[in-house]
């Protein structure tokens, strides 16, 4: 006995019936059911057919592919995942690599089925609610994923996890942002990665002992929030001209200002805050740990553009009184902290933002394959054929930048990186979001309406389009960014 979740409780469906389901839902809408529905086939499809001869549907849907191993013992990659051309990175299609082990490949595919598992199905359903659940975060503690948000060295003793076999280096955490990305929803990426990536690491590279063992674990293992708040309603990519000061009163600083577009804000029981203790410019700033159980903290979410359940915050400080412990490395050294994490910030809105743009070429290449207009597919049409082109050739090469930078990290110091990737780094982050508007809107131009509709065949095209601006401005904005990029190559050169 084999079903479908039908439109209507009276239609009898047929194989004829299975290209217009396809048409407007993706086959993945049935996972989310599938623990209270049985997902069957259509009798007469090629499904029902495959499995008539042995092998079960899902056996059916994919190809499988034998793994080998050449006689000079590097890795052949097994070809993984749908097989959409250009749909995954290069190395995902049987391609080699330098760079991925096998502990990469193992690491890959855990990553992905809990994305599938855990996130796609609910996307939606958390978008439509500006909301996330809290006990998600728990669950990414079990699967072993979440202390990799904060990226390299992992930590097993703060975290009570052990790390991938092999260790977790900088390519286990583009394969996490990546895999993740593939939900389709920026917003969902930023509600369980942005505050504890950029939030924490301060407190882990420069925090006092006691800090790390106080604040670390419980945001580790998914029982505490923390988030970044730097930018201010007057002070966004100007961090040197931040107007909320901390006042040193014997044992305590008295905190007063404000703090806008803080993501995870509106639930963080943390907030690692940029303030200013002493005078004017980026030697007057210092960074301190609020707990929102200090009184004088008030937090209101923000209604934006996109990004809807990822938690945007206004905060308001009002006399909020925090123990002079509570400072994050060293008075005055707040600025010089910034920089420090501003790379590994930067390099994961890259990830996310290329996957993002993958996303839409992966959506419209698939949509194009079955939607017929004028008696013929899309993908018959040499304008749709230029579109998928231009978005192909454009997400590969900056995958291809991307790893790069990414072997840079993995084999630099800090303090090298810092030196030699910023300008190189900011660049590659105005690359990815313009081909991320460019991609969202060739691929909002192929879905046609689809695209223009909350839900449905085009909804992640949808999300997406709204969330263009979370990764062109954030981070440093594409026109800071440029103009700092081509100032630092101007400082070093020898010319």
């Amino acid at each position: 006995h084999t079903h479908i979740h039908t439109h209507t409780h009276t239609h009898t469906h047929h194989a004829s019936d299975l290209p217009r389901f396809k048409m407007f839902h993706s086959q993945k809408v049935l996972t989310k059911y599938s623990g209270t529905l049985q997902i069957g086939v259509i009798e007469g499809s090629p499904a029902h057919k495959a499995l008539a001869q042995g092998n079960s549907a899902t056996a059916a849907s994919k190809t499988k592919f034998k793994h080998i191993t050449p006689a000079h013992g590097n890795i052949v990659y097994t070809p993984f995942g749908d097989q959409v051309p250009w749909g995954d990175p290069s190395w995902y299609q049987g391609n080699n690599s330098p760079y991925y082990t096998e502990s990469h490949i193992k690491f890959r595919e855990r990553v992905r089925n809990f994305m599938e598992k855990e996130i796609e199905p609910y996307v939606q359903q958390w978008d439509e609610s500006y909301s996330f659940p809290k006990d998600f975060y728990k669950k990414f503690y079990k699967a072993g994923l979440l202390p990799g948000i904060v990226g390299p060295p992992w930590d097993e003793k703060l975290s009570g996890v052990p790390a991938p076999e092999g260790g977790f280096d900088a390519f286990h955490e583009l394969i996490l942002i990546d895999e993740l990305s593939r939900c389709g929803s920026g917003g969902v990426m930023w509600a369980m990665y942005a505050g504890i990536s950029i939030g924490l690491p301060p407190i882990l590279h420069f925090g006092s002992d006691e800090l790390k063992r106080r604040i670390a674990p419980p945001c580790l293992r998914g029982d505490k929030f923390i988030c970044l708040a730097i930018t201010e309603p007057w002070a966004g990519s100007d961090v040197a001209n931040i107007q909320t000061t901390a006042e040193r009163k014997g044992d305590h600083f008295i905190v007063n200002g404000a703090k806008k577009w803080i993501t995870n804000g509106i639930w963080s029981d943390y907030f690692t805050v940029a303030v200013r203790t002493g005078g004017r410019g980026a030697n007057g700033i210092s960074m301190l740990l609020l707990e929102k159980s200090m009184p004088g903290i008030t937090c209101r979410h923000m209604k934006c553009m996109g990004m809807w359940p990822s938690g945007t915050t206004y905060i308001t400080f009002e006399d909020v009184k925090v123990p002079v412990s509570n400072i994050i490395g060293k008075e005055g050294e707040g600025f010089r902290q910034i920089m420090y994490n501003f790379n590994h910030e930067r390099w994961s809105l890259v990830c996310q933002s290329n996957r993002l743009a993958r996303v839409c070429f992966e959506e419209a290449f698939k949509y194009a394959m079955k939607r017929k207009t004028f008696g013929k597919r899309l993908m018959d049409h040499q304008v749709i054929r230029f579109k998928l082109a231009e978005m192909a050739r454009l997400i590969d090469s900056t995958h291809a930048w991307t790893e790069n930078i990414t072997y840079q990290l993995q084999t630099m110091k800090k303090n090298e990186q810092n030196k030699k990737l910023g300008g190189a780094i900011a660049l590659l982050k105005v690359q990815s979001s313009k081909i991320l508007e460019l991609c969202a809107r060739e691929a909002a131009q192929i879905f046609g309406g689809a695209s223009y509709v909350r839900g449905g065949v085009g909804e992640k095209i949808e999300r997406i389009y709204r969330e263009v601006r979370g990764y062109a401005i954030p981070g440093g904005s594409e026109e800071i960014l440029l103009d700092f990029a081509i100032r630092a190559a101007a400082r070093q050169s020898k010319l």
